[in-house]
């Protein structure tokens, strides 16, 4: 199997347009095109991890975290960044991440955490913008089937539980060919004038030259007049965090308990338990500091997510219970997320889960 069959399948159920600016997921070390037999599940890839590919013999690194964030300008191995790299490369080890676009997506990180806490009636915390376009085509009367089948087929028109939708609105369209033209309504020169529809339709940003692809193979016309137009408009299943309700409210101190052994946690950091039971939670795995508000305002009894500084607690202000039960620990179940992913596409593929702990900090 070629490594770009793995990536193409994460990157069409986690686009790498879903990631946030400041990351760097994809493909970071090797070929798309190198042939792999195995592959490695981590959490972070690291030195370590990639002594234990080579034991596992395995060409290829799945890991959440990229191990590159900004450019590197030097390969020196000065530091544990530049080490991985450059053992990797050594060995032919390709390094794959799949981060904040794998936290965003539907079913991603921030659900297998409600999972653990067997959470129902989840919804995404704070859903992202820039998300979806708006196509608007110009078509022939006779040919807006044709083109609009395509475009559907491509990924366009899908809003919630609603797919082909569309709308089309009828009008006359006019052109005229230069000498250098080859229209297929009329003759070069002439001024024409042709029924059209305004075929207009939405599409997620990541598939536009794949629908753009699907609409210029179908369209009749030699030069197609087409609008792109980005929306602002939310998307309800794409976004940071997670929140829900537990079946039935359960004590404070008891559910701090809960989470702890659920999550499997050595330490829960957490503020003043100002209510006598809990049942909305608010999730984030890895750092959620910037969705503590977002969960105020969706009047959750607790938000549980890590790094949360020593201030920055104070902004509970009694309105909610924070519960750092820290980065490593909130994001150690993504290496069963991404086995299942796979797993199910790739029945017959070796994957191996990293027996390596890179959570860089230890409790007494």
């Amino acid at each position: 199997m070629k490594i770009k069959e793995i990536t193409s399948f994460l990157e069409s159920i986690a686009p790498l347009h879903y990631q946030e600016s400041y990351d760097n997921s994809g493909l970071i070390v090797g070929n798309p095109d190198a042939e792999i037999s195995k592959a490695l599940i981590c959490l972070d890839s690291t030195e370590q991890i990639i002594d234990e590919a080579i034991k596992q013999k395995c060409e290829l690194v799945i890991a959440h975290h990229p191990i590159v964030f900004s450019g590197l300008k030097k390969l020196n191995g000065k530091n544990y960044i530049e080490r991985t790299i450059i053992k990797a490369i050594q060995n032919n080890i390709a390094i794959y991440a799949i981060h904040t676009n794998l936290d965003n997506m539907h079913d991603g990180v921030n659900d297998m955490i409600a999972r653990k806490l067997a959470l129902e009636d989840t919804y995404v915390l704070q859903p992202k913008k820039d998300m979806l376009k708006k196509l608007v085509v110009f078509v022939p009367v006779n040919d807006i089937n044709k083109v609009s089948t395509a475009i559907h087929d491509a990924g366009a028109g899908h809003i919630g539980n609603y797919s082909h939708t569309g709308f089309n609105s009828l009008g006359i369209g006019t052109f005229m060919g230069n000498d250098a033209s080859n229209p297929t309504i009329g003759k070069k020169g002439d001024l024409e004038e042709v029924t059209e529809f305004k075929f207009e339709t939405v599409f997620p940003a990541h598939l536009e030259t794949k629908v753009l692809k699907a609409m210029f193979e179908s369209h009749p016309y030699e030069e197609v007049a087409y609008d792109i137009i980005s929306l602002d408009n939310l998307t309800d299943t794409i976004g940071a965090g997670k929140i829900g309700k537990l079946p039935k409210p359960v004590k404070s101190i008891e559910f701090l308990k809960y989470i702890k052994k659920s999550l499997n946690t050595d330490c829960i950091r957490y503020t003043a338990i100002h209510k006598d039971t809990i049942q909305k939670v608010a999730v984030c795995g890895g750092s959620g500091s910037f969705l503590l508000n977002d969960a105020i305002r969706q009047n959750a009894d607790v938000f549980i997510t890590a790094d949360f500084k020593y201030h920055q607690f104070f902004d509970a202000e009694n309105k909610i219970i924070i519960a750092d039960i820290g980065h490593y620990e909130s994001e150690q179940f993504t290496k069963e997320l991404i086995f299942e992913l796979l797993q199910q596409k790739f029945p017959n593929f070796a994957l191996h889960f990293s027996e390596t702990n890179t959570n860089p900090i230890k409790y007494l």
